[in-house]
Formats: C-alpha cells, structure tokens, sequence
C-alpha cells in the first residue's frame, strides 16, 4: 500500500484513507473485482486505528466503490464504464447489448439482466402466477426495509401498494379520496397529475409556486381538502421545499383535517449528503401518502411504482380498492425485490449521486 496519513492535516484519519482508496480506485491500482487489503492489514501499513480503517471502508461502500463478500473480504465495484455510452461492461452483459447512458439514473443492463437470470433460475414457474392485489409480498418487504435505511420510514409491507407507475397510483389515490374533494397542486407541476385527476372526475385548485414552495397566502386561502406536492426537485421549478415549509404543509393539513400527497419522484437522485426530511416522516398525526416510482432510477421501461398509505387509511383502502389486480407482472416484482434485496440498487444509487457530485465540482 502506498497510503500515507498526514497528522497535520486537519481532515480526519477515515477521510484522508477514503480519499485515497478512491484515488487508487478511479486510477485502475485496485481494479473492478479485486480485493482490498483487510482493515487489519491497512491499520498496521498506515498507523491508524482498525476502527478508522473500518470506517474508511464503510463510507467506500455506502458510496458505491466497493462491497463486502462474507468470509471473502472486500471488493472493487467501481467500473469507469458504466458512466459511459455504449460500453460493455463485462463478460456477464447478453449478446449485443450495450449499457445505456446513466442520464435519468438508469440501470447498467448487465446488472438486470443477471438478476433476470438468477430470478428465472430462483423462481422456477412462480413467475407464472398472477401477482396478489396489492403487489407480491417479496418487493413489498423490501421497499419497506428499503425506505427505513434510506429515509428513515417506519413502516409496514401492508402499507405498500404496488402499481404500474404513479399514473395508476394518482388513480387509485381520487378513488381512495372521492371525488367531491378539491385537490391543491403546484403551479406549475407535472401536467398528468392534473390530468389524472380530472379525468377521474376530481376538481383540481392550482396554487402558484414560489421559491421555496407553494405560496403561503394562497394555501391559507384555500379550501381544498387534498394537497399533492413534489417537496424534493418540484417539476419543472425544481424547487426543494425545506423543513419550514414542509411543517407549514402538515400544519395546514392538521387545521382543515386534509390529507397529504407526498410525491417524491427524483429524490433518490440528489447530490446531497443530506438525509433530506419527508412529510411522511414528520407527520404527526397528518395523513400523508407517500408516493414514488421506479422510472428513473432504474429505467422509464421498469413501470413499477409505489404508494405507501399511513395506517389510517389502510382498512378503507382495502374496502374500496382492494379487489384491484396488480398490474405489474409478478416477473419484474420480483427482479426489482432482487435489486434491492441483493443491495444493487442502492449501490447503483450511490454511483449515479458520485457522479453527479464529481460533475457538480468539476463544473464550480
């Protein structure tokens, strides 16, 4: 190893040996699918405790650079490739196949379709049988896992109602809520929001957009009983809604007795450290719904979305809608459920906020 520590140097031990470890591994001295020295071994060639080098792998991992193997080690996940057109990525990509251009946060195809492989091989003739209502209880287990280590999110699988694409989910939303409600959107949003809700019979109040979220004199002044809001990356404002405004949301639903409608399309792709607060999380007593999709950070083909419905709502739900088929073959649920479960999302998701960072610097 040729890692030196700089004593000095006021940045922590952890953070001079990940920065190092990176350094080496963009520059192809510890290439894709070999192994790293044990934090051991890096402790005693670099005179920093074991628990800083365990640190320092840590933080490697959580930003997509590496991967632990159980009774292996660790090892280099980093392929300078996958963030660029049209290259292949190793002997396990199908014939003819190049990897896409992460532009919307897409998935390197080599990855899906191992999983797709490894799915058939697993599931036999399961993948034959028609998905239960709400979606199949295997990627509803690990969105909700998911959603507790990546947002912080209590919550359980039977809130999760799985569909194809948030344009079923604003469906079943007028349907779970009626018609007789007026619904409050951002001015301007994503047309077919408004769209869907019209078009199921719903009335739709705008209410104009300002630099950190909607007005605070118009929401004061409305009377609608059902707020949908994008509060990360409002489209096409891009606005970001921060934690005065979200309280000032939930504290309007808490006065006029309101519900919530929390889309959060693009979140996962921020460039921030941040764990960025959801309305959700905050709650309190407000019934919020919380809303996302599949579409970007995996592929605009993947039409797989999700809604997670606060407690509260769970028994009307499943009075009303709950004879609703799930529309999203029980195959990609379970190559999706794969995904996550085997952390290949999350590490993707790492990979695609790296990037942007390293773009972000490099523009400043």
């Amino acid at each position: 190893m040729n890692i030196r520590i700089n004593k000095k140097n006021k940045e922590p031990a952890y953070l001079q040996l990940y920065r190092a470890f990176v350094k080496d591994i963009t520059e192809g001295v510890y290439p894709y699918g070999s192994r790293l020295p044990s934090k051991r071994i890096i402790a005693e060639e670099t005179a920093v405790s074991v628990i800083t080098a365990e640190h320092a792998l840590t933080l490697l991992m959580e930003e997509g650079y590496v991967e632990t193997r159980e009774r292996s080690g660790v090892f280099v996940i980093y392929r300078a490739e996958d963030f660029l057109s049209g290259s292949n990525t190793s002997d396990e990509m199908l014939p003819s196949v190049k990897v896409h251009q992460h532009k919307n946060g897409e998935f390197p195809f080599s990855l899906i379709a191992k999983t797709m492989r490894k799915v058939l091989l697993d599931y036999g003739d399961r993948i034959l049988v028609k998905s239960p209502n709400h979606g199949c209880p295997e990627l509803r287990n690990e969105i909700s896992r998911y959603l507790g280590r990546s947002r912080g999110l209590k919550i359980r699988p039977s809130q999760v109602i799985v569909g194809s694409g948030a344009e079923y989910l604003y469906g079943l939303i007028v349907q779970l809520l009626g018609t007789k409600n007026t619904y409050a959107l951002e001015k301007p949003s994503y047309n077919k929001i408004r769209e869907v809700y019209e078009a199921m019979g719903a009335k739709c109040e705008m209410l104009t957009m300002t630099a950190d979220g909607i007005s605070s004199k118009e929401l004061k002044k409305t009377k609608a009983k059902v707020l949908h809001v994008t509060p990360f990356n409002s489209y096409p404002t891009g606005v970001t809604a921060g934690i005065s405004k979200k309280k000032e949301y939930l504290s309007w639903a808490g006065k006029n007795n309101a519900v919530i409608i929390e889309d959060n399309y693009d979140s996962e792709l921020t460039v921030s450290r941040k764990l960025e607060d959801s309305l959700y999380s905050l709650r309190d007593g407000v019934d919020v719904i919380y809303l996302n999709t599949f579409s970007r950070t995996v592929a605009p083909s993947m039409r797989i979305g999700y809604m997670i419905l606060p407690q509260s709502l769970e028994e009307l739900f499943n009075k009303k809608l709950g004879f609703y088929s799930c529309p999203v073959p029980i195959f990609d649920q379970y190559v999706l459920a794969e995904l996550i479960k085997n952390g290949d999302f999350e590490r993707h998701l790492n990979r695609v906020r790296r990037k942007r960072r390293v773009d972000g610097e490099s523009i400043s």
